[in-house]
């Protein structure tokens, strides 16, 4: 997502990367024994939490809700706000809008919800009333061309050191291709503006933040960087350079140390839960006036859903939101790390002194002797480099001395470590794709439940496939390189809205994909967690149709639409890594899955895009709009299942077009299994007439068609009301 110009950061020509892992995590272990201690809490957290999610719904929220809790916050006192997250497209529901979309009003009251002000202008005139940074985000690639028009923030730089002259800043920053900002309307009413992108490094973890960034060419300040400026009303950001990269960054009254990438080392206190407030509680004006007054305001995140939780050296769940407040913390009490410079050439020559040392006596020592004198040595660094740290907090490292000078010892330490590391890759790298970060996180922490076999437990499965996919691909039979783009377009928002849901994916199948939930870690609402993604999946395909719609016709080429079935299962299946011991995959097999595929199967024979088993249906029905569609008899299987459709959330299923749907499908079902053929077509016709008919139409038709072949030939006495899908 990020690149430097020349290089990796703090690169070493003696540094590899086992080094700089054992270096890092020296660094880590250091800030886990002796955290930053809190003397002031001069930062508050606005929480979008899981109880604000609840009470307001899902996020994005109406602009009005946002400026409501600006000037709820402004009145209570807070000296600047910051918002750890970025308003990129104009509110959906802004009057206008509304107006455009609601067919059923009349002319006047259309007018006039045209002429009220739009909901991104009533949450500008906030901003503009109260001191607020908005947050903006790096891309990796630019979608569109910056609006030069919109205000930024002024840098200067100033050079020192025997290359002075011919210094600048941008060669050692972190850039990124693209910038994506808020609406103009917002960004012209900020007092500021920062990236609140933050880089994980190798292993996931976030150690540095940059404090200043290049972004689609254009200087940026970090969010934490912006607000300071805000505060101390610096008009430019000086950044202090010299001939090996960046110094500091010098606000007025306030200088910050870097590394030469312009990154702050973040001193890292414990979790703070005291620096919460719930964004619900700032609406409702019950937060107290001293959790406000006097306080920089960060608004972001803690809710899992939103995905925004991170990995610290203090911590393997951090909001991300958080480490911009530790961050603010440490560099207004001057409470940061810092890696010299100069450090560099302490561990070089300790290296080379040490090496010598080991080379001159190692030959006469015994190998008790050289254990202890390697100890004594390994003892000496450890306690210099923790006596910088503790005193005055430097970071020097004693790794590479101690590698070069212990060599035969710290190579069986290192191999286990290195072995250590090496699995916790491997399983990143096996389920980076297929997991959300959070779990895969956690399944690095427990490897054991990576080996070779299989545990039965209860599982949700999901099949979903591309309906029509030969006669799109058909399409594109002189453009193979256009269906590929095609096909990473339409997979990548379907596997992120399984992601999100705490999904596992198994594998893809051309442009069907395989999921599951419950595994390998435990999912206690796997079934609502699988429902919830196959809507959320609906829903990303719809937004997909609508951008392809546009671009075909921008572009005057033919617009195919995108449609997808799935299936959903529940039912005890066996989960592990099938396979070799040289290769092996994690997947799950069983009567359960077999029943998903077949249930995706058949979505395009009923007329909905979602259908489940019984298991799951019955675990989530009072969650979801369910409605009951057959009793099938699956070829391979000996008990028939009840199926059902999936018709949306808990707003539809008790919205009154729901409601009349499932009547009459009750109705049809009802007469149709208990063969009055008569009454089962009268329930037909009668549904046929009414608003709900299009819904059920590919229903109707598969019954009547059934329900005709009875007529002619009656079902056995024994006729449960079961129906043999003759295909899988």
């Amino acid at each position: 997502m990020a690149a430097i110009h020349d290089g990796c950061p703090e690169s070493r020509a003696y540094s590899g990367a086992p080094v700089e892992e054992l270096r890092v995590r020296v660094f880590d272990a250091y800030q886990r024994i002796d955290p930053r201690k809190k003397t002031i809490r001069p930062v508050t957290i606005v929480d979008i939490d899981e109880k604000s999610l609840a009470k307001l719904g899902q996020w994005p929220w109406p602009r009005t809700t946002i400026a409501d809790i600006i000037i709820n916050l402004t009145s209570l006192g807070a000296v600047a706000i910051g918002f750890d997250v970025v308003f990129s497209e104009p509110d959906r529901l802004n009057p206008d809008k509304v107006a455009g979309q609601m067919r059923f009003i009349d002319e006047v009251t259309r007018t006039r919800l045209r002429e009220l002000p739009s909901n991104d202008q009533i949450l500008s005139d906030a901003i503009r009333r109260s001191r607020v940074v908005l947050g903006e985000t790096g891309l990796a690639q630019a979608w569109s061309e910056l609006d030069e028009t919109l205000p930024t923030t002024g840098f200067g730089t100033l050079a020192s050191g025997p290359g002075a002259a011919a210094s600048a800043a941008e060669p050692f920053l972190y850039e990124f291709a693209g910038l994506l900002r808020n609406v103009p309307v917002l960004e012209r009413a900020a007092a500021g503006r920062g990236l609140f992108t933050i880089k994980t490094e190798r292993d996931g973890i976030i150690r540095r933040v940059p404090m200043v960034m290049v972004a689609q060419g254009k200087l940026m300040p970090s969010l934490s960087l912006e607000i300071l400026r805000v505060v101390t009303t610096t008009p430019t950001v000086l950044i202090k350079t010299d001939e090996v990269g960046v110094k500091s960054i010098a606000l007025r009254g306030l200088e910050i140390p870097t590394d030469r990438n312009g990154q702050l080392w973040v001193h890292f206190a414990s979790q703070d839960p005291s620096i919460y407030v719930s964004a619900a509680d700032v609406l409702d004006g019950k937060v107290p006036a001293d959790k406000i007054a006097g306080k920089l305001v960060l608004i972001g995140t803690s809710a899992v859903g939103l995905n925004d939780i991170k990995a610290t050296p203090a911590s393997s769940n951090m909001p991300g939101v958080e480490i911009h407040a530790q961050l603010l913390e440490s560099a207004l009490t001057g409470a940061v790390v810092q890696q010299p410079g100069y450090g560099i050439a302490l561990e070089f020559i300790g290296a080379i002194v040490m090496g010598l040392l080991v080379i001159a006596f190692a030959p006469r020592f015994g190998a008790v002797t050289l254990v202890f004198v390697g100890g004594l040595f390994a003892s000496v660094l450890v306690g210099t480099s923790w006596f910088f740290y503790i005193n005055y907090r430097l970071l020097i490292d004693f790794t590479y001395p101690l590698f070069s000078t212990t060599a035969i010892y710290l190579t069986l330490i290192f191999a286990s470590f290195v072995r250590e590391q090496q699995q916790r890759r491997q399983i990143r790298t096996q389920f980076v794709r297929y997991m959300s970060p959070a779990l895969v996180e956690q399944l690095a922490q427990a490897p054991e439940r990576l080996v070779l076999g299989g545990e039965e437990r209860e599982m949700t499965i999901m099949f979903s496939d591309m309906r029509g996919f030969t006669s799109i691909s058909e399409t594109y039979k002189s453009d193979p390189q256009g269906l590929t783009a095609l096909m990473n377009r339409f997979l990548t928002p379907l596997s992120n809205a399984i992601l999100a849901r705490k999904g596992t994916i198994d594998k893809y199948m051309g442009d069907a994909i395989m999921a599951f939930w419950n595994a390998p870690l435990d999912d206690k609402e796997h079934h609502i967690n699988a429902c919830e993604a196959a809507l959320d999946m609906l829903e990303r395909v719809d937004t997909l149709n609508r951008e392809r719609e546009e671009e075909a016709r921008e572009g005057g080429h033919v617009y195919v639409p995108l449609n997808i079935g799935v299936g959903l299962n529940t039912g005890t299946c066996v989960v592990g890594n099938m396979g070799s011991d040289v290769r092996f995959d994690y997947s799950v097999f069983g009567d359960s899955v077999n029943l998903a595929s077949r249930l995706e199967g058949q979505s395009k024979e009923y007329g909905f895009p979602i259908i489940v088993g019984s298991t799951t249906a019955l675990a989530v029905k009072d969650r979801f709009a369910i409605l009951e569609l057959d009793f099938i008899m699956v070829k391979g299987k000996k008990e028939p299942e009840v199926i059902y459709a999936i018709a949306g959330r808990e707003d539809v299923a008790n919205s009154g077009r729901f409601q009349r749907l499932r009547n009459l499908t009750i109705e049809m079902l009802a007469c149709y299994r208990s063969r009055d053929w008569h009454g089962a077509l009268a329930a037909i016709e009668r549904g046929r007439k009414t608003d709900e008919a299009q819904a059920l139409q590919y229903l109707y038709n598969l019954y009547e068609a059934r329900i005709r072949a009875f007529q002619q030939q009656p079902p056995p006495d024994d006729w449960n009301g079961a129906f043999a899908l003759l295909t899988k």
